[in-house]
C-alpha cells in the first residue's frame, strides 16, 4: 500500500503515520528526515541548502527536494509500499511524485488529509518546542516561526487537497480529536481492521 498523510504541523500526521506503519508493516518517508539527513553533509551543495532551510524555518526549494525524493521513490523498498509524510506539499511536487512513480510502476492508494485549526496547531507546536537541528539551541517552534510556516502551508493546501480529490484519492480526517480516535477514523475510512 502506498499512502500519503497530509496536514498542518501539529496535526499528528507523524504519530498517525507511525501507527499506520506498524499496523500495515510499512516504512514512513518524511521530507524532514530527508532534509535533516542531507543537512549533515555540509560539504555538499544540497547539504548547505538543507541546513540553511532548517536554520531559517523556510522550506527547501523544490529542485533540491526532488533530488532527495527521486532517490527514495525509485528505491526497491519504495516498491513494497510506504507512507509519505510531508511530501508532496504543493501541486508541482504532486505532479513530480506521479511522474516518478509511473516510471517505476506503482500508484498512490490514498491521500489522508488530517484537518486542524491554526489555533490548535500553534498550541501543540509551542508545547513541543523542537530545536532546528540537534544541538543547535535554537527553537524551531517559536510562535513567529510556527505562524510563518502555517501561512506557507495554507498557500498550497487548497490546491493540493483539490488535486487529490479530483483523482479520487482524498480521505478527510478530523484532527482535533484524540490520537486514538484519529487512528480509528483513519482505519475505518481505509477499511483496515
Amino acid at each position: 500500500m502506498h499512502l500519503i498523510i497530509y496536514g498542518p504541523e501539529g496535526s499528528g500526521k507523524g504519530t498517525q503515520g507511525k501507527l499506520l506503519a506498524e499496523k500495515l508493516n510499512l516504512e514512513v518517508y518524511t521530507s524532514g528526515d530527508l532534509v535533516r539527513e542531507k543537512a549533515k553533509q555540509e560539504s555538499t551543495q544540497e547539504g548547505k541548502i538543507c541546513r540553511q532551510a532548517l536554520l531559517t524555518g523556510q522550506y527547501v526549494p523544490d529542485n533540491v527536494m526532488f533530488k532527495l525524493w527521486q532517490e527514495k521513490l525509485e528505491s526497491k523498498d519504495a516498491l513494497k509500499g510506504f507512507i509519505l509524510d510531508g511530501f508532496p506539499r504543493n501541486i508541482h511536487q504532486a505532479e513530480f511524485l506521479f511522474s516518478v512513480i509511473s516510471k517505476v510502476n506503482y500508484d498512490v492508494d490514498k491521500f489522508i488529509y488530517i484537518k486542524l485549526s491554526d489555533e490548535e496547531s500553534l498550541k501543540r507546536l509551542l508545547k513541543r518546542n523542537r530545536q532546528v537541528f540537534e544541538g543547535s539551541g535554537v527553537s524551531h517552534d517559536t510562535e513567529e516561526r510556527v505562524k510563518k510556516r502555517l501561512q506557507v502551508y495554507h498557500q498550497m493546501e487548497v490546491d493540493l487537497v483539490d488535486f487529490f480529490r479530483k483523482k479520487g484519492l482524498l480521505v478527510e480526517i478530523g484532527g482535533e480529536q484524540s490520537v486514538d480516535n484519529v487512528f480509528e477514523e483513519i482505519k475505518a475510512k481505509l477499511n483496515i481492521n
